[in-house]
């Protein structure tokens, strides 16, 4: 099924990718060791609140959701195990609706009452009474099927929800603790949905969140430019002397250049120390890593057009991406 799913989508993706090569060297990797604590018992039994609503009618609302808005996770979700489809789909389509918070709302307020909502909804899933929403239900599922740790899920919530607030990040170490808090997490959360528990898959988990989270911010800065928005790191910035109203006025100087290398290379460091734990992962872990092969892609190509983050050709799709997903998948590799 995945494999016949895959023949017929799009995207953007590479198997590997060779180091980031410029003359200027690139910022010292900053490799911090995260491990997860023990989730907590899920409690009791079903019950009626979430029994509504047909399974496979909440089961479809979330990959529907995860294919529309977030089609790199729908493909990497697919090439799961299949008794762990419909919980990664849930978890996916969970994150979703919370990053569709702070462009969906026009006031701040509004986003904080969302993520109020979301708070609640945890937290009444592990009490066993999710609310009638299609996405709880399902997560309420993965959260009894896989005692999914609550710690993971409360992080994204608190890091989108302190994210509401238009600023840029202040260093790159900001930028990262933002990825750690949201990318990380999912991947934590997807290492026990495989039913995995390693400290050497945990600290892979953690640099390709960060390189994630990295590469996200370089990925949406043409879509928050258009907004009169940059969230690019300032201290990068500072270094090269390189102003918003650069990105702002789509400027293309060398020192703008300079400032999205830094970055880039940032990410491609926490791939490459994720990819130290290589031989000490399980096998088993693998498939939780998938999104490593759009990330190269995308720095493959930022790459290619020297570091100009408005080049047209960064933001086109690549139709190859289901293929290189199911190569990675079959070769057992990150």
């Amino acid at each position: 099924m995945a494999a016949s799913m895959l023949a017929s989508a799009w995207g953007s993706g590479r198997v590997g990718a060779p180091a980031l090569s410029r003359t200027p060297p690139g910022p010292r990797g900053m490799w911090a060791r995260v491990r997860r604590p023990p989730g907590p018992a899920v409690a009791g039994r079903s019950v009626a609140a979430a029994s509504g609503q047909r399974a496979e009618d909440t089961g479809h609302y979330c990959l529907e959701l995860l294919r529309k808005r977030d089609y790199e996770s729908y493909l990497c979700s697919l090439l799961l195990p299949a008794e762990s489809r419909s919980s990664a789909f849930a978890l996916r389509a969970f994150n979703v609706e919370l990053a569709q918070v702070k462009d969906s709302v026009s006031e701040k307020t509004i986003g904080l009452m969302r993520m109020q909502f979301w708070k609640k909804t945890v937290e009444d899933i592990y009490c066993d009474n999710p609310p009638h929403q299609p996405v709880a239900v399902e997560l309420w599922k993965a959260v009894r099927r896989h005692n999914l740790t609550k710690r993971w899920l409360m992080k994204i919530i608190d890091e989108r929800e302190k994210n509401l607030d238009d600023k840029a990040y202040r260093n790159i170490q900001e930028l990262e603790n933002y990825a750690e808090n949201t990318q990380s997490s999912l991947l934590y959360l997807t290492l026990e949905i495989l039913g995995i528990k390693d400290l050497h898959a945990d600290h892979a988990a953690s640099h390709i969140g960060k390189a994630q989270g990295i590469i996200t911010c370089l990925r949406a800065t043409p879509y928050h430019s258009s907004r009169r928005q940059v969230f690019l790191p300032m201290d990068i910035c500072m270094l090269h002397g390189v102003s918003q109203e650069d990105f702002l006025r789509r400027n293309q100087d060398k020192n703008v250049r300079d400032v999205i290398y830094d970055i880039a290379s940032q990410a491609h460091l926490h791939l490459k120390h994720a990819r130290s734990f290589h031989k000490s992962v399980p096998a088993k872990a693998f498939p939780a890593f998938l999104q490593t092969v759009s990330l190269e892609d995308y720095l493959k190509k930022i790459q290619q057009v020297n570091f100009d983050i408005f080049h047209p050709s960064l933001q086109q799709k690549n139709t190859l991406l289901p293929l290189f997903l199911y190569i990675q998948s079959w070769r057992k590799r990150y």
